[in-house]
């Protein structure tokens, strides 16, 4: 999957924004409910693009046992975050799974009422 593949995913999130809010660097960041569910930057580092994602911890294990591209996100003290390397042995499909379970993370944790009517 393509940086560009990738954004259009992130941006069809029902109530996804995207911004650039870190002042010095290229990382354009998705949320919804004002709550990030993935990071990535706008300029590939040594070439790769990369993207940082949310999930469940016990997910998080078995992803990065099972996949070499995928691995620790931006805090590498925690199993809250991964990164995925877009161009790797990561299937498309699976990408695309992983954005929705991330966006699945940040809903979970807003106000019932809220969460509620987002999913109708």
């Amino acid at each position: 999957m393509d940086i560009e593949q990738f954004r259009e995913h992130c941006i069809a999130i029902k109530g996804a924004t995207e911004s650039t809010p870190f002042l010095g660097h290229n990382i354009l960041v998705f949320k919804v409910f004002d709550k990030m569910f993935c990071m990535m930057p706008l300029e590939p580092k040594d070439g790769i693009f990369w993207a940082d994602l949310k999930c469940n911890p016990e997910y998080t294990l078995e992803l990065r046992e099972k996949y070499a591209g995928i691995n620790h996100g931006h805090v590498k003290s925690t199993l809250l975050w991964h990164r995925i390397t877009l161009d790797s042995d990561v299937p498309d499909k699976l990408i695309v799974k992983l954005i929705s379970h991330s966006v699945d993370e940040v809903i979970k944790k807003i106000p019932k009422a809220k969460r509620e009517a987002y999913l109708k």
